[in-house]
């Protein structure tokens, strides 16, 4: 058995080859054709977020008979104070106060809410919701190429960029596969060359001559050449944002930041994929502190920063944010909340009727809650993101991107993308 080469071993070995009379041969002309429509980045929750706090329906009397210690707060509530209790929306559904930084989306109508949204899978299991989730299926039946991979494959962009699909992290999720090449990274500048610019114009000459030839290979090759030029000069720990938000120093607000830095050097990105993981909260979650209000802090801090980082991009963006299903409506013993059914997304962009929380309320009383105790699914996930796909991303395909369902259009998006 051959040793791994490591990538970057590999790039210093090749550094070392005399490539002068290569120099001449060297072209790195990404072709970046602009998106169909919207740049679309989607954020997955892997771990089942708990819709009923993160957009809590105060409103609702049962819900705090379901929640006596995580509930939160209603915005009158006189026994809170005022950066304990949930933020109003529409005398119904409030925000979590971990949120409050995407109030300024809301409130410029940019951001939607969708909640009692998911899957019809009441497996409850995390493997198989994501699974089937993120193929955009009823059951394992269906095609095994993600929702994301049969949407880009089904659009003819006219592009080549390497970069037309990126997943943030160790690989790409199930909902890029397909026949469509991802660009998977942790940081951009893991991509980078560390060098003087004698040895990297060499280095760039002696890997450009290797992919000369036809063939689909050499064109894999070269198009991997274009994409590390590309990131070369995008440098994170340099970036200025068009925004005083600071992008969290985590790795998913590190992440957003550097989807933003691609957006703006036009290479060619139309899908990212980005994952917030943690939010099995089965103990101690906590209300209004604890690990899910960090992880909502997280998410919103991260959701602002882009949104204001990007605002002059925003009429031609996308965010979608969702995860594999919710929590169960009553708390358990150990102070956290169980694998439940229906859950919430949030759809954020130029393009988004914001302002409204969208879906049918089930309710959460006696006789309202689905299996084990809870929420209902009244929006299939695959109604918004199908009506997402036609309008803003210009992709007509619905039955290719999720064959043998009939979605039903939320009237989420206005079109034009």
């Amino acid at each position: 058995m051959s040793t791994p080469l490591s990538r970057r071993s590999f790039l210093q070995t090749l550094a070392a080859l005399p490539a002068s009379r290569l120099a001449s041969r060297l072209s790195f002309t990404t072709s970046r054709a602009s998106p169909a429509g919207d740049t679309l980045v989607v954020v997955f929750l892997r771990g089942a977020a708990d819709g009923l706090n993160l957009a809590p329906p105060y409103g609702e009397p049962d819900y705090y008979n379901l929640r006596p210690t995580l509930g939160i707060p209603s915005p009158g509530d006189p026994q809170a104070s005022p950066a304990e209790r949930a933020i109003d929306l529409d005398g119904f559904f409030g925000l979590h106060p971990a949120l409050a930084p995407l109030l300024l989306a809301w409130q410029d109508q940019r951001l939607a809410i969708v909640q009692a949204c998911g899957a019809p899978d009441e497996s409850r299991s995390h493997f198989k919701a994501q699974e089937l989730m993120e193929r955009g299926v009823s059951d394992e039946s269906g095609p095994a190429s993600g929702w994301l991979g049969r949407h880009l494959a089904s659009l003819d962009t006219g592009s080549a960029s390497p970069l037309r699909a990126l997943a943030l992290g160790e690989r790409p999720p199930r909902s890029l596969s397909g026949g469509i090449p991802v660009a998977a990274l942790h940081s951009i500048t893991d991509f980078h060359y560390l060098g003087d610019s004698q040895s990297l114009a060499q280095l760039r000459a002696a890997l450009a001559a290797l992919y000369t030839g036809p063939g689909a290979l050499c064109q894999l090759g070269r198009d991997t050449l274009d994409l590390l030029h590309t990131l070369q000069g995008l440098d994170p720990a340099s970036y200025q944002p068009e925004t005083s938000l600071v992008y969290p120093d985590t790795r998913f607000g590190q992440g957003l930041k550097q989807i933003a830095m691609l957006i703006k050097t036009e290479a060619g990105l139309e899908t990212a994929a980005i994952d917030l993981d943690g939010w099995d909260t089965h103990f101690a979650q906590g209300s209004v502190s604890g690990v899910f209000a960090r992880l909502a802090g997280e998410l919103a801090a991260g959701l602002a920063a882009f949104y204001a980082d990007l605002h002059r991009q925003m009429s031609r963006l996308s965010i979608v944010v969702m995860s594999e299903f919710g929590r169960r409506a009553r708390e358990n013993g150990s102070l956290g909340t169980d694998h439940g059914h229906g859950g919430v997304m949030l759809v954020m962009g130029g393009g988004v009727l914001g302002g409204k929380v969208y879906g049918d309320w089930p309710g959460l009383g006696q006789g309202q809650l689905v299996g084990p105790g809870d929420l209902a699914v009244t929006t299939d996930y695959r109604d918004v993101l199908a009506e997402l796909c036609a309008k803003r991303l210009n992709n007509p395909a619905v039955s290719e991107i999720f064959p043998a369902y009939q979605p039903t259009f939320p009237g989420i998006f206005v079109s034009g993308g």
